[in-house]
């Protein structure tokens, strides 16, 4: 290592964010990356061998497994600062954080815009049946079978919006302007004019698409089960572009089997990168790879977030 090098502010990295992709060498010529994915140590003898004297840590949930808890803040004491790729913190012991006093940055709102530009290409392509079109013309149906199922008006759909938020107001304002009626469940009322359905169920009454927008917690965990998609309908749509455990994905599967529902589309899983087998054989389900978030535009904003927090924390004397 060049002593140039070594003089470098020291970060931890925990798990493998998807800005160092992009910005790597950026990043590393400004500080000493602590990339803990290269090692085949654990996370907490990777800290005790390299990373004790740590002030700062950059983490994604993507990748971390679990959540950043007291045993490895324990091996951290001199830890003030975490910055967070995502717009989620279920990946944090929050608590721990304030305890210790450590400062915590995420991406809260910059991926708002792109996440819901892409909740609402995910119901188009559903109800629309674009990637199927995509597949059944590929693979040379047109001429051998000619017609090809009819798909659905996207402004003539009730869309619940789960949880109002940044995220979930943007593809409220978007959905608007297609002719979808909108309604919303969060856990409080917002200042808007969309009607509000305090219980998930009564939403999915009152709706043939729900768009889950919500964080995922110890309440929203499952949140999305059988008794809901029963209640949303044969109409119904599912769109996930918030966290995949929020759904139990096995009573997707059976209700999406079974034509209970009439389709869904899931950029989240909840066990990544691992999608259930069953979903990959059934056209009216649309997958992504937890790509809601990624554009060029927002990978910069993220490099710039981490820039600008680690900057504040070791050049400003702050």
């Amino acid at each position: 290592m060049t002593e140039a090098k070594s003089e470098l502010p020291e970060v931890i990295v925990v798990g493998r964010p998807t800005v160092f992709k992009f910005y790597d060498e950026e990043l590393s010529k400004k500080f000493r990356m602590l990339k803990s994915w290269e090692s085949s140590l654990s996370l907490e003898n990777y800290i005790c061998k390299h990373a004790q004297s740590v002030k700062a840590m950059i983490c994604s949930p993507l990748h971390t497994g679990s959540q950043i808890s007291s045993s490895v803040f324990r091996l951290l004491p001199s830890l003030r600062l975490i910055v967070t790729t995502s717009t989620g913190l279920d990946h944090i012991d929050l608590v721990e954080c304030r305890h210790r006093g450590i400062s915590i940055a995420s991406a809260s709102t910059l991926f708002s815009d792109d996440v819901a530009d892409f909740a609402v290409g995910l119901l188009i392509d559903v109800v629309r049946r674009i990637s199927a079109a995509d597949r059944f013309v590929k693979n040379g149906l047109w001429p051998l079978q000619g017609q090809f199922p009819l798909g659905s008006k996207v402004g003539s759909r009730k869309v619940g919006i789960v949880g109002l938020g940044s995220i979930g107001l943007k593809v409220a304002e978007r959905l608007e302007g297609f002719g979808c009626t909108i309604s919303y469940q969060s856990r409080n009322k917002k200042p808007v004019s969309y009607p509000f359905y305090p219980d998930v169920y009564e939403l999915a009454t009152n709706c043939d698409v729900l768009v889950i927008c919500c964080a995922l917690t110890d309440q929203t965990h499952h949140l999305i089960n059988k008794e809901i998609l029963l209640a949303l309908g044969k109409r119904g749509v599912v769109i996930n572009i918030a966290r995949g455990a929020i759904i139990n994905e096995m009573e997707l599967v059976q209700c999406l089997e079974q034509g209970e529902i009439a389709g869904a589309g899931l950029d989240v899983f909840e066990n990544e990168p691992n999608v259930p087998e069953e979903l990959l054989s059934l056209d009216n389900v649309v997958l992504t790879r937890h790509i809601a978030f990624l554009t060029e535009d927002s990978m910069r904003a993220i490099y710039e977030l981490v820039c600008g927090n680690l900057e504040t924390l070791f050049f400003n004397n702050l």
